[in-house]
């Protein structure tokens, strides 16, 4: 598929330069520091060292003071509390640190995960219900809620005080709760707005600790969990969330023992090296979120609570089932989705994808979706039928806000929410048909040509011999990566192979590159098979890539990873 290599704009040369020489490092790493706005000494001193006390006082979230004293109140008359959340990753991690924190101050606690197919996203009328009945009357709701206005009326009804803390966009109706945490309220005075669910509800218990003169290093200690959040949901790791990962990553890979349903994790997914941001998201995060997708996403949270090696070894096993029995049925029903679209002239040649087939496990259709936009990139919906409604999830391409052609179709709906690259969506079946051509027409009207692309940020252009063991401990100082601070993607030009080029796998490329005739290293194109052909008869071309550490044999070296190529 062909990519866009897209520059990022250069900064001025004068700040480069001066931020080269106050840093002491080359004008191409201070050129990186200035595109991801850090161009002053002590803006990279606090990119570099994050601290946490550069974290921002709670209270400046409108309702903290409300949801602290509530909290507090319901302690001293030993209330009922229970913790309601999502069924993903942050939802479960969320509902783990509030629960694993406040056992600790009453035994009056439960938590709640609603059923993904029975119950469905957010606040359930069945959830307040079993509250209800047993006697529970305040609910700590984490990563949802924020558009649960009807069923926290409901829950008031039934005498029932609800705090929320989300991180998901309100509508215009916002829950009449006792205090509603999210930043992203347009009242809401906190300067970070990109927090996960669990980052919120951290700034709970940390509020909770300072009210209470609770020392601050309690809270700290859940870092593990918020890092884990923060890296499956794909939120920004920038801002408060970078302080957040990095802290939280400096716990996962400390000498203090790892939480044990962490440490059984690790194990399963083979994790033999420190924990980054990549590793938690191919090698936690399927599997926390499995539990939800294929059975019961209460087993997440009770491996994450898990206080012995051996309670947490049970859970994860559990896990890594459901994990398997999800790999199974993600594969089968992506090759049919894409049979469906190859099979119709329509769909193969439209701006977006709107697929629906009523048997379809609901647990995995947000996977298919994204597989199928690695085959054709567009934004895509794949629907499954779930309790007599067609219910699916979207996924969007790179500058496409999905939530919002979503939106232009809300009377065909009944309920939607979400972000701009991912959401879900429920409506009547019957509607299926109208919902897929005025989709397609949103989209068709409103996607540009340039969307249609799937593109590849670049940081900018080097020579092979600028890459040396100082340049790469630079980069690797600029961790964790992720959205708005990935890894520095480089461009050079010109480049050869020296002539060990090969196949590796099914469909990899091993080589080793060089360029204006000196100086060569080791690399690697997943998928980029394709080119060997051309490659190998020494034609030049050009190659985008990130730079990585390889450990063969207990040998470590520097190879690039292959993004793209371009031939001559």
């Amino acid at each position: 598929m062909e990519k866009r290599w897209v520059y990022n704009q250069e900064a001025p040369a004068e700040v480069v330069e001066q931020l080269a020489e106050n840093l002491k490092i080359s004008s191409t790493l201070a050129g990186i520091l200035c595109q991801r706005g850090i161009c002053t000494y002590q803006e990279a001193k606090h990119y570099f060292r994050p601290s946490l006390s550069d974290l921002h006082d709670p209270f400046l979230m409108k309702g903290m003071d409300k949801a602290v004293n509530r909290l507090n109140e319901a302690l001293h008359k030993s209330e009922k509390i229970l913790i309601y959340g999502d069924y993903d990753v942050d939802g479960t991690t969320s509902v783990a640190l509030m629960y694993g924190f406040l056992r600790g101050y009453t035994h009056q606690i439960d938590f709640y995960i609603p059923d993904r197919y029975t119950e469905g996203y957010g606040v359930s009328q069945q959830g307040v219900d079993w509250a209800a009945e047993h006697g529970f009357t305040l609910i700590i709701c984490l990563d949802c809620g924020i558009k649960s206005a009807d069923k926290v009326t409901y829950a008031i009804e039934k005498g029932i005080d609800f705090i929320i803390c989300d991180h998901h966009l309100p509508d215009e109706d916002v829950p009449q709760a006792v205090a509603v945490l999210d930043p992203k309220q347009v009242d809401c005075p906190y300067p970070f707005k990109e927090l996960s669910g669990c980052g919120v509800g951290f700034k709970l218990i940390q509020a909770f600790c300072m009210q209470n003169d609770i020392d601050q290093e309690e809270a700290y200690k859940l870092l593990d969990l918020v890092v884990v959040s923060i890296a499956a949901d794909i939120v920004p790791i920038t801002g408060e969330n970078r302080i957040l990962a990095h802290f939280g990553l400096r716990h996962l890979n400390g000498p203090q023992p790892m939480r044990p349903g962490l440490e059984a994790l690790k194990e399963l997914a083979a994790i033999n090296y420190d924990m980054d941001i990549s590793s938690i998201v191919f090698g936690f995060a399927p599997r926390i979120n499995a539990a939800g997708r294929m059975g019961d996403a209460k087993n997440s949270v009770r491996m994450l609570l898990a206080q012995t090696k051996e309670d947490a070894f049970r859970m994860a096993d559990i896990i890594n089932e459901s994990n398997k029995a999800r790999r199974t049925k993600d594969t089968d029903i992506t090759k049919e989705a894409l049979q469906m679209i190859e099979e119709d002239d329509f769909l193969k040649s439209a701006n977006s994808t709107v697929l629906f087939k009523k048997d379809w496990h609901k647990g995995v259709i947000g996977i298919v979706a994204s597989r199928c936009i690695e085959k054709y990139y567009r934004p895509t919906i794949i629907l499954t039928q779930s309790n007599g409604k067609a219910s699916g999830s979207a996924r969007s391409v790179h500058g496409f806000n999905v939530h919002n052609a979503i939106e232009s179709c809300s009377d065909l709906l009944e309920q939607f929410g979400g972000h701009m690259y991912a959401a879900g969506l429920t409506m009547p079946v019957e509607n299926v048909p109208a919902f897929r051509e005025r989709f397609e027409e949103v989209v068709s009207n409103t996607i540009t040509e340039e969307q249609k692309i799937p593109q590849i940020q670049i940081d900018g252009k080097i020579k092979l011999n600028q890459i040396t063991r100082n340049f790469y401990n630079i980069i690797r100082q600029m961790e964790p990566f992720g959205p708005g601070n990935m890894g520095p993607v480089f461009v050079s030009e010109c480049v050869y192979d020296t002539g060990s080029v090969r196949v590796v796998g099914d469909s990899h490329l091993k080589l080793r590159l060089t360029q204006d005739g000196f100086y060569s290293i080791d690399a690697i194109g997943f998928g980029l098979s394709d080119y060997y052909h051309t490659i190998s008869k020494g034609i030049p071309f050009d190659v985008c890539y990130t730079v990585e550490e390889n450990i063969y044999r207990g040998a470590i070296s520097l190879q690039l990873r292959i993004r793209d190529i371009r031939v001559k």
